[in-house]
């Protein structure tokens, strides 16, 4: 909380770092159950980033897949907008569009959409497979 203060102070919202404490400030209160200040935070963190940024800039795809984990009402338009900016953003075998495929796989089968989840489960693991072994030590 400090941090945060320290740099809306400092910064005066006028720089991304202050959403990147947002974030991390969100996480931990994603960890003691603290639900309803997640969503603030993380809601707060997209909209600074996507003020500051260019929208297609990767934190700004980073706060739309953390929000979109968080609510799974709106996390299918978010994790699909999230998934297919990184693919325009990032090279084609890039973990990010794994953990992406793997995410909306989840929230596809955690709805019980499970014939939905099932291609993007497998896209993920074939990239997931694919970086093991150009990186073994992961």
């Amino acid at each position: 909380m400090q941090a945060l203060e320290q740099r809306k102070r400092l910064l005066v919202e006028k720089h991304p770092s202050g959403a990147t404490s947002l974030n991390n400030l969100a996480g931990l209160y994603y960890y003691q159950g603290r639900y309803d200040q997640v969503e603030e935070l993380l809601g707060e963190a997209l909209g600074q980033r996507k003020r500051l940024l260019v929208e297609k800039h990767s934190p700004v795809v980073t706060s739309l897949n953390n929000l979109a984990e968080l609510c799974y009402d709106q996390g299918e338009e978010l994790l699909v907008e999230a998934l297919g900016q990184r693919k325009r953003l990032l090279v084609e075998k890039h973990p990010s569009i794994a953990i992406s495929l793997n995410n909306l796989a989840s929230l596809y089968d955690f709805l019980g959409r499970h014939d939905e989840a099932e291609p993007l489960y497998l896209q993920a693991l074939v990239l997931f497979k694919h970086l093991l072994e150009i990186y073994p030590e992961c």
